[in-house]
């Protein structure tokens, strides 16, 4: 009976060793067994000296969000997608893994059974993916009003051909092919022209383009994959974006170097076909880092 007593004691010693150091173990690691994504998250940015207004200046996220990120609230978050996401960029702006910050809401939802189907119209203006209401359904009366316009001339040149105006001016005779220009060495130097297109490199980058007068060209998270061409006529473009490390650019087709090759805010960046390929040669410059506030 003696023998039984001493390795029950034994057994259950040697269990609370074990517990002891695996809890040890979490404690080392800084994430302690009950700590939730948000109350990482928050730990982080205290120790970074950071507040809800700065992570917010920097992830373009609105402070409410971040606040119902920090306290486990994912119920009055946008969707499921959007909770990932704004917890990833969140966990970047404090130097966490996002990724292991994303396994971790992943978990949380599981837990509550969160979907997209909650509250999809708690846009704030701050948000970065909103898109006003009033500017979409103009913009779809735009595009009617130039398919019916557009189907009209078809169809008239169709059926009654001739009809249309006569040309003004007679046809121009065809171009001799353009030669490359030479600097004083006699060196090919790089065309100024051709059209410039950014394409996102994962999922969720907001990024804002606008031309020199302010007017906005494109603002939106953009998906992965996506890509959006500057106008031809868009007079001085520009960017702001805190990820220009996930934005590929070609200019005419052909690739030119990043803005940036890490995680930082840009802002009034050129973005001209002519500004870019200035900077892809040999006297690049890299872009300076935007300090300016969150207000758009």
């Amino acid at each position: 009976m003696a023998d039984e007593e001493g390795r029950t004691s034994s057994d259950g010693a040697s269990s609370d060793g074990a517990n002891s150091d695996e809890a040890n173990s979490d404690g080392a690691n800084g994430i302690l067994p009950l700590d939730t994504a948000g109350i990482v998250l928050r730990r982080a940015r205290e120790e970074a000296g950071l507040t809800i207004e700065q992570v917010s200046a920097e992830t373009r996220i609105s402070q409410r969000h971040l606040r119902q990120i920090e306290e486990g609230n994912f119920g009055g978050m946008p969707g499921r997608t959007y909770a990932i996401g704004f917890s990833r960029s969140y966990a970047k702006a404090v130097g966490l893994d996002d990724k292991n910050i994303a396994a971790m809401v992943r978990a949380e939802l599981a837990e509550i059974g969160h979907n997209d189907s909650g509250n999809t119209a708690g846009f704030e203006p701050g948000d970065p993916a909103r898109i006003p209401t009033r500017g979409l359904a103009w913009l779809s009366a735009l595009a009617a009003i130039l398919l019916i316009v557009g189907g009209f001339a078809y169809f008239r040149d169709y059926f009654i051909p001739g009809s249309g105006p006569g040309a003004l001016v007679a046809e121009a005779p065809v171009a001799a092919p353009e030669t490359q220009p030479v600097d004083g060495s006699g060196t090919p130097t790089a065309k100024t022209g051709g059209a410039v297109v950014f394409t996102s490199l994962e999922d969720g980058i907001w990024v804002k383009f606008y031309d020199a007068e302010g007017n906005r060209l494109m603002e939106r998270q953009m998906a992965l994959n996506e890509s959006f061409t500057i106008p031809a006529d868009a007079d001085g473009p520009l960017i702001w974006t805190a990820r220009p490390d996930a934005l590929a650019i070609t200019v005419g087709g052909k690739p030119v170097p990043k803005l940036a090759e890490e995680l930082q805010t840009l802002r009034d960046v050129p973005v001209s076909a002519e500004a870019l390929l200035a900077r892809s040669g040999p006297s690049q410059q890299s872009p300076t880092p935007s300090t300016a506030g969150a207000d758009t």
